[in-house]
């Protein structure tokens, strides 16, 4: 098996194995997080209606982010949890779907607990 099969294989049965434990409710929606090479993408999910609440994005086509990848994953995560606010949100599940928890997970996750998002 190749070593891309093996690579996606694995973070499959990581990605199955972290969101097994961990659903969205009413109460404490789930934040899932898409990390590209480039961009980063979140999403605040009401898995038992199946419904994104917010959603925030450094492709946003209203203003561009500019800096590192980290510094935009700040800035992203800043303009979900003003959205956040607005909907009165004030606890989320963490899925960082099969990401290590560092880098721009780990930032995402500070910001949002700096402003008082309990996670």
């Amino acid at each position: 098996m190749s070593d891309i099969k093996t690579l996606n294989k694995n973070r499959l049965k990581r990605q199955q194995r972290i969101r097994a434990k961990i659903t969205g409710t009413p109460v404490r929606p789930r934040l899932t997080i898409l990390r590209s090479n480039e961009h980063i993408s979140l999403q605040v999910v009401d898995d038992s209606i199946g419904q994104t609440l917010a959603s925030a994005s450094d492709l946003a086509k209203d203003k561009k982010i500019e800096g590192t990848k980290t510094q935009r994953a700040i800035a992203v995560s800043q303009v979900l949890l003003a959205a956040l606010k607005k909907k009165k949100v004030t606890s989320l599940v963490f899925d960082r779907s099969y990401y290590k928890y560092h880098g721009r997970i780990k930032a995402v996750a500070e910001v949002l607990r700096e402003g008082g998002i309990q996670l």
